[in-house]
């Protein structure tokens, strides 16, 4: 919990931070707050939160609107690649009449559901997923359906690099907080690797350099 509390207050200080005006902002459930979401529209930003059970009567409120109200608008995406085809499904409700108390989050427009299906050619498995959001967007299926699709490809980016570059996967540390503390310095690490331009490698190959050269390990880190 005390780490769920911590990315909660982390999300403003970063938000204060940056030049939003004119962007679309995406955040995962955990930062699924109405205060978050009047920060992102006072920076002049739009906003796409993810609903999940930590906003338990949200949740449910979103997913009954999807059961008995129509549709506004809806969008169909097929991507084939990395041995898998993969549908996304995008459907957009703009009647907010069902969700308690809309009018609290800030500039509120539309309730999105993302129904995807993955067709995995290998092994020919399916796997099929329902996501939810809120957006202060107008109600355009097809550029709800681009923006989610983006944040997921920079997660899952994100995610491979550090599975190939760092193995975070095959990591056993469990103690204490040893596990968050070692993400953290992985991905400071990440970041100072592709900063680099001077080696044109891999991240793996640049950490191995790194661990073998000592002024490039120095040059990383600015020394």
């Amino acid at each position: 919990m005390d780490e769920k509390s911590n990315e909660i207050t982390a999300i403003p200080k970063l938000l204060n931070a940056l030049e939003l005006a004119g962007t679309v902002v995406t955040v995962d459930a955990m930062g699924c707050q109405r205060e978050i979401a009047s920060l992102i529209v006072e920076k002049k930003a739009d906003y796409v939160l993810a609903v999940k059970g930590n906003q338990g009567l949200l949740a449910e409120q979103v997913r009954e609107s999807f059961l008995l109200l129509n549709s506004d608008a809806v969008s169909e995406e097929i991507d084939c690649g990395h041995g898998r085809v993969e549908q996304r499904r995008c459907s957009v409700i703009a009647d907010l009449s069902m969700v308690d108390k809309a009018a609290e989050w800030a500039s509120l427009k539309g309730l999105v559901r993302i129904e995807s299906e993955r067709y995995h050619k290998a092994t020919g498995k399916t796997e099929r997923e329902i996501r939810y959001y809120i957006t202060s967007l107008r109600p355009d299926a097809s550029l709800l359906n681009r923006v989610i699709r983006q944040h997921w490809g920079i997660e899952n980016k994100l995610h491979w690099v550090l599975d190939v570059g760092f193995g975070e996967d095959l990591d056993r540390k469990r103690a204490g907080h040893a596990a968050q503390n070692f993400s953290l310095l992985n991905r400071l690490a990440l970041n100072l690797l592709k900063q680099d331009t001077t080696f044109k490698r891999g991240i793996k190959g640049k950490r191995l350099r790194a661990a073998w050269n000592l002024p490039y390990l120095l040059k990383l880190l600015g020394i």
